[in-house]
Formats: structure tokens, C-alpha cells, sequence
């Protein structure tokens, strides 16, 4: 075993030396598991500590030194390893203290002399911003709790100490100097500008910090913060649901890490803290004190913070403790019927956010047992409502029942078939009570969706909701109706053939949810149901050609897409989806067509206007209207109806918007570029891949630095770096690359970044794929990426062949493969001399692959390969010989003669390289003609 892992540490060593340092970690931490000797495993520590400062991994590099050293304290190079991840930790005291025992110990090393002098500095500077930073805080303070001074001056103290807290020495201060008890009096001041600065300043306390957080925590208390959260004023509402989730996100990744962020000691798990946290917000729930936002946003929390962000992750325990104890108490709000009852505030977007968070606990269980579990406690509700002799419990129960089936529908079905309670859903259809009604033609539609009742309510259903549309004198009634139909209208989706209404009757019901949508007189709440009609009627690529024609029906959705009622998000997404095809469509092999007419079987058909001519067109409308900025809202919406399938909805309709080239400088324009990178890293893995498509679509054609200004320019290269994975199709693997080219070939920073993200491995996969373009484009990448010197440093590593690829490359017949090839080496070996002498080794036909570049047509291939010519002979004499000796001296003698205003440059540089001959004295010039030297010279 002993000998496996001296083995697998040398290969770690190999690894290392040549520029692959997740390889030599992975060999590092093998070699441990097997190693029993303790001062081998010292080495080993030593050596993965340097593999995670590589990787940036401060945290994991300081304490594998920390191990090293505590086997043998005189381990020079592990004392400074810790010391440089110290630095980089912000710990510049200890990280000094080993950087002066190593210059200590070795007083001439220049390394530590220069981080020695280097934290010198930074310690000097740290001390200075403290001092200065600490007179402002004070100053702050006492304008704050001076009950003389002006409102205006307290509220712009109260800014600056927003702006002190966004920075660590600000917030530190902040904190040190009892500002928690100074923000806790200001969070009740009645001035709203000055709550809304307290609050974000207890962010700033927080952010990425788990001691200040749970000391915040304790000092202010949840009561308190909830009570904040809770009042009227939706703007402190939502700012603190923000604080609550910075808390939140400050505790839970606490206890995923040794060192706990920027904290520098290791503090007890913060889980009773975060449970405690949990249940004011369940507790908030049923609260009548609590107003309709502080409601949405406790809502908000608990969909971001209790289910799993990944499923791969086993542990659900949060989950299946929020079921327990907080279930019935979402289900008292789902019920909640506010016209009838003195139940707690609710806006019109309490239900939807309501359904969200009831399917995100139950996709987040695991087992049968759970979900059983959760099934009996939404059944003992609604059975217990639905049991109590009044109507109104009834009605309560329904409700209840029309949220369950927007939200886990499987269990809204169960509920749906407990004794009764469909026979009085259809039953409360006919009541003269308008809330009755309203509820249970809600519940109907709701259920028209789900395979169990489909047929059910097609049977008994369709001929009521006629009656209600036909014969209600109520519009809020009238248009429920009108899209359970439409639900119902569109069983057949996309398939041309399968029709269920009469011709023409799906094109009526469009007319009149176009009707009802742009009636100005109807509520909102009412006019997003025109939308949800809409959404299941443009399946119809009839009803989407007149609906991308009625601007004023256009502009209707798109002012609700950007009102308050978030609930209307969903349905205007899969409306755009519908209008732009965006849908995916699987196109049936042609030979099973066949067989299935001959089996006289059903076989989808295209609606003619769903052809792409008519997308384009309708695509071209969509944007003339305005659909940009209304998808640039949608996204802006912090609510949790912006489910993860909306933001897949919205992502693909950005990427049709984007389809044409000469459509997305408007894109970019009215703000689709930035809206497009939340979408491309919090979505469904489908609509991460779209949106980062249309990022990609937008980085090719528009220059990068004006469609994503600023800092949002780095935020691009993780979402096209995830696009060169072999689970995407090529044409995204292509894009992403032509995408990357440009990112690299702009600043050091962005190839830095784009190095970062592990992207420079996958492109050199794409080197070698079989599709011309595709190779083309991994080694015009490769060719930006390589002006990093990082990059370089890999082609410099012994025991590769990526010199040879290129160089094999340079000889294809491909001209764009060529020239990308040629390029890269071009670079390479001016950046790079020691290369120079490695390319004869590379192949035996290097020679004729360079004549060949300088033979060629392409001027550009040409510039190419006189350039590669005068890196090698400025490098080396001998390689300088051998070019001489070959057909390259004529070559160059006729490319140094030919005409210097067409071709400048390429003469230019063919002269340099005779010149370099004549110097070695490998050939002569007599009256300017040039010939090789003779032994006599």
C-alpha cells in the first residue's frame, strides 16, 4: 500500500508540473487515504496545498499547510503555503507571522522577502481604512441619535451607513461599535427611508458572515424582524425578506465549511437557529396581524430556503420538518377566502405563491411514506372544513382544494375525490352567491387539467360552463367560464387533426379572451384569466396569427406582465411560447409516418401557419409590440410565481427573439442581455441551456463590451462554459465556442475567468471532434485563449501533444481550421521561444506544412506562416540552417520581393527573416540578391 502511494504521489507530482492541478489533487488525496506513514502523509498535505491554492481554494489550502506543519513545524515551503493562503483568507496578521519564519529561516529567498514586504503593506493600509472607517461610523452614530437633528441630515447618515456596511472594515466597525442596538431603535422609527436603511445595513452585517448573523439573530430577534417583514409598506416588506434570506444563506452555508466565511474561528452549528427561524415563519402564516406582502414574502423565504437546491443531496430533513409542523398552517392561507370570512390580509398573489410553495415541499420528498404522509394531512383539512355544516366551510374547503390542484396536482386530486366534494364543486357552479360561484368555477378549471377529471368534466362540464358564459350577468364569472372552455378547447395541443370544438369555435373563444383582456373596466385579477384562455387557445396557429395582429391585445398582456399581479406570469410565458414555437417539437422519422397511416393509427400533423416563414413573421410583430421589455419585467418579479418552469417559458422565447441575427441588437437594447444571465443559472436545466444559447447568439454578433457592460460581462462566461458539455447539441457546443473566442480575445481578465471555469480541458475536446466547424472553432478559441500566459505554460509542459495537434493542424485542408492553427502557433512561438525547437519533433513533415502556409493563396495563411518563419529562425540558428537549406530561402526571396504596397507586411517580414539568415552568417547578400554562404564567407 505503501508503495501505491508513493506511486500515486509522483504521478501527482507529474501532474502538477504540467499544469493539471484538479489531476494532482485527485492523485494527493488517493495517496492519503492509502498512506500510514506520517511523514509521507505530511508531504502530501504540503503538496494539496498547493494544488488548492492553484484552485483558489484558500480555506481547504490553509489548513492541509496547518496539517503539514503540525507533523513538522520546520516545513519551509508548507509555512509558506499556509502564508499565501492566509493572505488571501484577509488574515494578514497570521499570514505575516509565517511569512517572517520563512525569511527567517531563509533570509535570501526572494519569495518571502516579497510577500513579507507585500503584507507589510497591506497590513499598513488595513490599519489605516480601520481608523478612518471607525471616525465615520461615530460620526454616524451620533447624527443618528441626536433627537435635535434634521430628519434629511439622519436620513442621509442612515444611507452612509448603508454604504459603510457593504464593505468588511465598515461592516466590522459597524458591529463592534453596538450598532446592532442603534439600527434595532432605528427598524421603529416611522420614517420609512430610514427603516428601509436600517435594514440594509444589517445586509451588509450579514452577507457571508455566520458569527455577526447569529448575534444579529439573537440581539434583534425573529419576532421583531417578522414584525418588520409583516407591516403594510411593501417596499420594508420586501427589504426584509431580503435580510431574512442573507441570514438565512449566511447560516446554511456556515455549516457547510470548516472556516465559515470571512469568520476566522469555527462556531457550533447554527440548525436550532435556522429552525427557530423556520417557525416564525410558519407562524406568520395564519397571523391576521401579518399584512398581505409580509404574508407573500414569509411565503417567498420558505420556497427559497426549505426544499433541497439539489436533489442529489439526501438529506430533506427541513422539509419533512416544515411538513410536520407547518403544512396546516399554509393550507389555512390556501383556504382563505377573503370576502367571506375575518380571515388573515391576502393579495391576489397569496394563492399562486401559496400552490408554489405546497409543490415545492412535495417534490422535495422522497418516499412514498412521506408523500402519503403529506397526502393525509391536506385530506384531515380539507375533510374537517368540508364536514362543518356551513356553506362558507365548504367553500373554504374548495378553495383549498383549487390551490392544491395549481400546486401538487396529484394531491389536489386526491382531495377532489373525497365524498362530495366534486358533486359540490358542480353543485356551487349554479349558486347565486357571485364568492360561491367564483370559487368553485375556478376549482372546475383547475381540474379540467388533470387526467383523472379530463374526461369527467368534458362530459359534464363543457355544457355548464356554456350556461354560466351564455347566461351569468357577471363578468368576473363570465370569462372563468370562457377559459374552461378554452381549457378545454385544446386537449389536442399542437396537432392540427385533433380538434374538439366545431371549426371556427376556437377562433371565437380567442376573439372574446382578446375581448375580456383588453377590457379596461374588468379587475386585473379577472383580465389575467383572458390570458390563461389565451394561453391554451394559441395552440392554434390560427388564434396565434390574430392575436400578434391585435396590438391592443399585445399591449394589454404586456402591461399585466408588468403590473402587480404576479400570477399572470406563467400564463403570459406559455402564451409567448405558443406564439414564437418555442415549444420543443420532435420531428416523427418519416418510415414510422408510413407505417402508422398503413396501421391506420393517429399521426400529428402541422397546423400549415406553423411553418417557419409565418414564425418569422410573427416573431417580427412580438418584437415591434414590445415583448422585450414586458420579458425583461417578468424576470425583474421577485414572487414565486416566477416558477422555475416560467423562467423555462420566458428563456425560450429569448432565445426564438434572437434566432435572426438582425434582431438582437433590439433585443439587446431594450435589456434581454441582462435579463438573460438569471435565466441561464437559476432555471430548469432546460432553460439554462436556452437562455445560455440566446447568450451565446448575442455574444457572436454584438460586441460583448455593449451588450454586457461593466462586471455583467464576466457573468457570461460560466453560462457558456456549461454549453460545452456533451449532453448539448453541437450547433450549442459551436456557438458557445464562437461565443468564448470573443469573450477571450478581449482582456486577460476574461481569459483569466474563462480559465477559471475549468474551460480551456473542454475546448481542447472540441479540438478533436469530427465535425469541421466545430474543430474550427475549439482552435480559433484555443488560439485567443493561448495569449494567457497560464495557457501557454500548458503547451510548455512536458509529455503532451498539443504542440503537435496544432502544428498537424496547420497542414488540413480546411482553411479555417488552418488559420485558427497557424494563428495559435504564430503566437506561441513569439510568446514562447523554447517551442520553437519542439516543433521538428512534433512531425516529420513540419517543413513542408510551414512551405505550405507560405505557398498559399490566403494571404492571411501566408501572413501566418512567414511570421511562424521568423519566430523559429530568431529562436534558434540551427533551425535557421535547416530552413535555408530547404525551398523556404527562395520562398522568402520572392515573398521579400514582391510588391510592398499591396502585400506590406508579409514582404516586410520575409525580408526580417533573410536578414536573421544573413546575421548567422548562414547566407549573403551582394547588392541586394540573396544566395547561400559559402564556406570562404
Amino acid at each position: 500500500m505503501s508503495q501505491d502511494a508513493a506511486a500515486l504521489r509522483e504521478e501527482g507530482n507529474h501532474l502538477f508540473k504540467s499544469g493539471d492541478a484538479q489531476g494532482a489533487l485527485s492523485c494527493y488525496t488517493k495517496a492519503l487515504k492509502l498512506s500510514c506513514d506520517q511523514t509521507e502523509a505530511a508531504v502530501l498535505h504540503r503538496n494539496r496545498a498547493a494544488c488548492y491554492l492553484k484552485l483558489e481554494d484558500y480555506a481547504k489550502a490553509e489548513a492541509d499547510a496547518s496539517k503539514a506543519l503540525d507533523s513538522d513545524p520546520g516545513d519551509i515551503k508548507a509555512r509558506f503555503r499556509r502564508a499565501q493562503a492566509l493572505q488571501k483568507l484577509g488574515r494578514l496578521d497570521q499570514a505575516f507571522l509565517d511569512a517572517q519564519k520563512c525569511a527567517q529561516l531563509e533570509p535570501k529567498n526572494k519569495a518571502f522577502q516579497e510577500l513579507l514586504r507585500l503584507l507589510g503593506t497591506q497590513i499598513q493600509q488595513k490599519a489605516g481604512q480601520l481608523s478612518s472607517t471607525d471616525a465615520r461610523v461615530q460620526q454616524m452614530f451620533k447624527l443618528l441619535l441626536d433627537d435635535s437633528a434634521q430628519l434629511s441630515d439622519k436620513q442621509k447618515a442612515a444611507q452612509n451607513l448603508v454604504v459603510l456596511s457593504r464593505e468588511d472594515a465598515g461592516a466590522e466597525q459597524v458591529f463592534r461599535n453596538d450598532g446592532v442596538k442603534l439600527l434595532q431603535k432605528l427598524l421603529a422609527s416611522h420614517h420609512e427611508d430610514i427603516v428601509l436603511s436600517a435594514l440594509r445595513t444589517l445586509v451588509g452585517l450579514c452577507t457571508g458572515h455566520q458569527s455577526r448573523t447569529m448575534a444579529i439573530v439573537h440581539e434583534l430577534g425573529m419576532p421583531q424582524l417578522c414584525a418588520v417583514m409583516g407591516s403594510g409598506a411593501s417596499a420594508v416588506s420586501l427589504a426584509a425578506c431580503h435580510l431574512l434570506q442573507v441570514m438565512f444563506e449566511a447560516l446554511t452555508e456556515g455549516m457547510k465549511r470548516d472556516i465559515r466565511g470571512k469568520d476566522e474561528a469555527i462556531l457550533p452549528e447554527p440548525s436550532r437557529e435556522l429552525r427557530s427561524m423556520l417557525q416564525h415563519l410558519l407562524d406568520m402564516m395564519p397571523a391576521a396581524t401579518v399584512s398581505g406582502p409580509g404574508r407573500d414574502s414569509a411565503i417567498n423565504l420558505l420556497v427559497k430556503q426549505v426544499p433541497r437546491k439539489s436533489l442529489r443531496n439526501p438529506d430533506n430533513s427541513v422539509t419533512l420538518w416544515t411538513v410536520d409542523h407547518g403544512l396546516k398552517k399554509v393550507l389555512e392561507v390556501a383556504g382563505t377566502v377573503p370576502e367571506l370570512a375575518d380571515g388573515p390580509p391576502l393579495t391576489d398573489n397569496t394563492p399562486m405563491s401559496c400552490s408554489v410553495l405546497l409543490n415545492k415541499l412535495y417534490d422535495d420528498l422522497k418516499c412514498d411514506s412521506e408523500r402519503e404522509n403529506f397526502n393525509r394531512l391536506c385530506e384531515e383539512y380539507v375533510q374537517y372544513y368540508f364536514s362543518q355544516p356551513a356553506l362558507e366551510s365548504k367553500v373554504r374547503a374548495i378553495q383549498a382544494v383549487s390551490v392544491l390542484l395549481q400546486g401538487p396536482s396529484d394531491v389536489g386530486n386526491r382531495t377532489l375525490e373525497l365524498s362530495g366534494v366534486m358533486e359540490t364543486v358542480i353543485a356551487m357552479c349554479a349558486s347565486e352567491n357571485l364568492i360561491h360561484q367564483q370559487v368553485a368555477v375556478e376549482t372546475l378549471i383547475h381540474a379540467a387539467g388533470k387526467a383523472k377529471r379530463a374526461s369527467f368534466i368534458t362530459a359534464n362540464g363543457v355544457a355548464l360552463l356554456k350556461d354560466l358564459y351564455k347566461t351569468s350577468e357577471n363578468d368576473r364569472i363570465r370569462v372563468r367560464a370562457l377559459v374552461g372552455l378554452c381549457k378545454l378547447g385544446s386537449a389536442g395541443g399542437t396537432d392540427f387533426s385533433m380538434k374538439q370544438f366545431a371549426e371556427g369555435s376556437t377562433l371565437k373563444l380567442a376573439k372574446q379572451c382578446r375581448k375580456w383582456l383588453c377590457n379596461d373596466s374588468l379587475p386585473a385579477t379577472s383580465r389575467r384569466w383572458a390570458v390563461e384562455g389565451l394561453a391554451y387557445l394559441t395552440f392554434d396557429a390560427d388564434v396565434k396569427e390574430d392575436l400578434v395582429e391585435d396590438k391592443k391585445a399585445l399591449n394589454a398582456m404586456f402591461e399585466l406582465a408588468k403590473s402587480e399581479d404576479k400570477t399572470v406570469l406563467f400564463a403570459v410565458g406559455s402564451t409567448l411560447v405558443n406564439c414564437t414555437n418555442s415549444y420543443d417539437v420532435e420531428k416523427p422519422d418519416p418510415q414510422l409516418v408510413e407505417l402508422a397511416k398503413y396501421a391506420k393509427q393517429h399521426v400529428p400533423e402541422e397546423h400549415p401557419k406553423d411553418a417557419q416563414f409565418f414564425v418569422e413573421k410573427r416573431l417580427l410583430k412580438l418584437l415591434q409590440a414590445g415583448v422585450v421589455s414586458a420579458l425583461v419585467c417578468m424576470v425583474k418579479q421577485e414572487s414565486p410565481a416566477l416558477t422555475d418552469a416560467c423562467k423555462e417559458c420566458i428563456a425560450r422565447v429569448f432565445l426564438a427573439l434572437v434566432e435572426r441575427q438582425e434582431d438582437r441588437g433590439m433585443v439587446v437594447a431594450q435589456g434581454g442581455g441582462k435579463a438573460l444571465i438569471p435565466l441561464a443559472t437559476e432555471n430548469t436545466d432546460v432553460g439554462k441551456v436556452k437562455a445560455s444559447q440566446a447568450l451565446a447568439k448575442i455574444t457572436i454578433t454584438s460586441n460583448p463590451e455593449i451588450a454586457f457592460p461593466g462586471e455583467r460581462i464576466y457573468e457570461v462566461v460560466r453560462p457558456l462554459v456549461n454549453l460545452l458539455h456533451l449532453e448539448c447539441t453541437l450547433l450549442q457546443n459551436f456557438e458557445a465556442l464562437m461565443a468564448l473566442t470573443n469573450l477571450a480575445g478581449i482582456n486577460e481578465r476574461l481569459r483569466q475567468k474563462i480559465i477559471k471555469e475549468k474551460a480551456v480541458s473542454k475546448v481542447e475536446g472540441y479540438m478533436f471532434e469530427e465535425h469541421e466547424l466545430v474543430r474550427a472553432a475549439a482552435t480559433e478559441c484555443m488560439c485567443n485563449l493561448a495569449l494567457s500566459t497560464e495557457v501557454q505554460k500548458l503547451f510548455l509542459a512536458t509529455g503532451n501533444d498539443r504542440l503537435k495537434l496544432v502544428v498537424l493542424f496547420c497542414g488540413e485542408e480546411d482553411e479555417r481550421l488552418r488559420k485558427a492553427a497557424a494563428g495559435t502557433l504564430a503566437m506561441l512561438t513569439a510568446e514562447q521561444p523554447e517551442l520553437c525547437a519542439r516543433i521538428p519533433g512534433t512531425t516529420s513533415h513540419w517543413l513542408e506544412i510551414l512551405q505550405a502556409l507560405l505557398l498559399s493563396d490566403s494571404q492571411d495563411l501566408r501572413h501566418r506562416g512567414v511570421v511562424i518563419a521568423l519566430n523559429i529562425m530568431q529562436a534558434e540558428r540551427d533551425l535557421t540552417e535547416k530552413l535555408m537549406e530547404s525551398e523556404a530561402l527562395e520562398i522568402l526571396s520572392v515573398m521579400a520581393k514582391e510588391d510592398t504596397d499591396a502585400r506590406g507586411p508579409i514582404a516586410k517580414i520575409a525580408q526580417q527573416c533573410l536578414e536573421v539568415a544573413v546575421r548567422y552568417g548562414i547566407i549573403k547578400s551582394a547588392e541586394g540578391r540573396v544566395g547561400k554562404a559559402t564556406s570562404d564567407s
